[in-house]
């Protein structure tokens, strides 16, 4: 195995054509475009029926809390929305105070630049996921341009702090109605995926990308059941056993069945039952472990105590005794197989979580790019003698991702979006003009328009965030439409200029370092994994803990690897390590899996084992 990694520093190629070209949209686009119009509307609604519109920027800053966490189960979700409205809150209340206390637009840039660099490291730290810091930064970097008296504070943070609560209150909404709504989004997601790998094993393909995209698919929607700690309940162990499934198609994809694997995702996706995971020999008939007359402790149940089933699949156990035919004990045997997978999961659940402190120290060098870009971008367009330097602000902390080609994608979508966005801008502006209420209703279309679109690329929802953020500066009065977009074009360049050239001068040197580390974690999880399996008497709980270690390993890998190709001014990658690491990596998976009997062992037929997802 090869290690050797040359010292030479490399410049990376910059894409201009493919970061503009379109994916497809979001499963659940409509979502946060739904919610942030419900959210943001109806605060605007009653300002303007008072007559007070020149407060709708603050209550829009409570509105827009309504775009996070969406892909999160509803008891997470409920402490992540007021965790967010507290964090927006709490940059407001900075950016307020501040702007009472001086006008020096020097400091208060100052200001705007250390606040959305703590924005950004604590967002990517707790993986608040998207839009992540930019709206908050946005709010606070506004904020810090309007005049304000420290009288006043109060009262905006209050307007703030109610429309907040409404915007909770959207985002639980749909609770009632679909409980686990999330849960099941986040399992089809990793069916499909698994279904997506095994139709690529069966056409002779390597497909790494298909198996690394499954592989996170899977940990994603480990992630988002696991996340509700110590709250089981019967849906989500019936989704955990579909997550299961998932995994065994991946360690033995060229045996998995893709049209089930895809017809179980479609079944998760709606309302009706979760498909059950037993022997795919008895799958055929459709019916739940209750229906198949199984109690919850796998013993055969007689309702009316005749001591046959109803069904007249053959006899019950009516004295709690004995097994009585060959058909109870192999379905005794796959509950009990499928209680023993679960064992792992209830441990996982229990383990807490790492302390945030711990996960801000690898994102300094993130924190220091932001906070450098973000202060020299508003400082350059001050120069420039902008009104607004906060948009320049923004662009430069929109720009940054895991690593300098994202971050250059990213500059090249933000601009494009800008531009394009500048155009409808001043095609709506005669009609928001028309009156309060057209303005309003405009800027719920901006909204909707932006989270419908942005799914696609961040260019495509630019485009609808330009005029979205100069009607709101209209909010307190109309401006005349050439200042505005001459001021957003400027700034908009400068933002992307400045704080890209932030971004190559303030590069993550330790990206190779980083890989590193987690190639020695893949390594050392996979030898303990390997260890684990090959002990007779290890516990369901170790083998699934070693399981859900490595497999958490390799995606991290993959994801760490694939941040640090795209940093400068750096040694090559040990790229031969890293996919020879993976591939010993997954077949150390599919062993741990034929040790918990899912799989049979190779060139073996035991009519006792079996994979699921996989062709009978």
């Amino acid at each position: 195995m090869s290690s050797a990694t040359p010292t030479s520093a490399r410049v990376r190629r910059l894409p201009v054509v493919g970061a503009l070209r379109l994916g497809r949209p979001s499963d659940v686009w409509f979502k946060p475009a739904l919610s942030v119009v419900a959210a943001v509307a109806p605060p605007s609604l009653l300002l303007m029926t008072l007559g007070r519109l020149d407060l709708a920027p603050y209550t829009m800053a409570g509105s827009l809390c309504a775009l996070y966490a969406h892909n999160r189960p509803y008891a997470a979700r409920a402490k992540v929305l007021a965790w967010v409205i507290l964090g927006m809150l709490g940059g407001l209340a900075v950016a307020l105070v501040s702007a009472s206390l001086t006008r020096n637009a020097v400091v208060l840039v100052t200001v705007g630049a250390l606040l959305a660099a703590v924005q950004k490291a604590v967002c990517d730290a707790t993986r608040v996921g998207p839009p992540a810091h930019v709206i908050l930064t946005f709010v606070s970097s506004a904020a810090l341009f309007v005049p304000q008296t420290l009288g006043q504070v109060p009262g905006h943070l209050a307007l703030a702090a109610a429309a907040g609560a409404w915007a909770w209150l959207v985002g639980m909404a749909p609770a009632p109605l679909r409980p686990h709504g999330p849960e099941r989004r986040a399992t089809a997601q990793a069916l499909h995926a698994a279904a997506a790998c095994a139709e690529t094993a069966r056409g002779g393909e390597e497909g790494a990308g298909a198996r690394s995209a499954a592989y996170a698919a899977v940990h994603a929607a480990w992630q988002t059941l696991l996340v509700v700690r110590n709250r089981p309940s019967t849906t989500r162990r019936a989704l955990e056993r579909l997550v299961i499934r998932a995994e065994v198609a991946l360690a033995a994809p060229a045996d998995a069945d893709p049209a089930r694997l895809r017809s179980c995702a479609r079944a998760v996706r709606g309302t009706g039952r979760i498909p059950r995971t037993g022997d795919p020999r008895r799958e055929e008939d459709g019916l739940s472990r209750e229906e198949d007359g199984l109690r919850p402790d796998g013993v055969g149940s007689c309702p009316d105590g005749t001591g046959s089933r109803p069904d007249g699949a053959g006899p019950c156990r009516t004295d709690g005794g004995a097994r009585l035919d060959d058909d109870s004990l192999r379905r005794d045997g796959d509950l009990l197989r499928e209680r023993d997978e679960l064992v792992g999961v209830a441990a996982e659940r229990a383990v807490t979580p790492r302390p945030l402190w711990s996960r801000l120290g690898p994102l300094t060098p993130a924190a220091v790019r932001s906070a450098l870009g973000c202060a020299l971008a508003g400082y350059v367009s001050l120069a420039l003698g902008a009104e607004r330097p906060y948009w320049a602000l923004v662009t430069a902390a929109s720009l940054y991702q895991a690593n300098i080609t994202l971050t250059w994608s990213r500059a090249v979508q933000r601009v494009v979006g800008n531009l394009v966005g500048v155009l409808l801008f001043a095609a709506v502006a005669p009609v928001a003009r028309l009156g309060p209420l057209a303005l309003v209703l405009c800027i719920l279309a901006c909204n909707f328009g932006a989270e419908a679109l942005i799914g696609r690329n961040y260019w495509l929802g630019s485009v609808c965030v330009t005029p979205l953020a100069l009607l709101v500066t209209e909010l307190p009065g109309f401006q005349p439409t050439g200042e505005l977009v001459t001021g957003r074009v400027v700034d908009t360049l400068v933002g992307a200029l400045v704080g890209f050239l932030a971004a190559v001068a303030v590069t993550n040197r330790r990206a190779g370092r980083h890989v590193e580390r987690a190639l020695t974690t893949v390594d050392r999880a996979g030898e303990h994994a390997a260890r684990v399996a090959a002990d007779p008497s290890s516990t369901p709980a170790a083998l699934e803990a070693a399981r859900r270690g490595l497999a958490a390993a390799v995606v991290d890998l993959r994801a760490t690897a694939d941040a640090a190709a795209g940093e400068w001014w750096q040694r090559a990658l040990p790229q031969e390590r890293v996919v020879l690491a993976e591939q010993a990596a997954h077949r150390t998976l599919a062993a741990t899996v034929r040790r918990r009997g899912l799989l049979p062992d190779p060139g073996t037929t035991s009519t006792y084992t079996y994979t699921e997802g996989a062709s009978p």
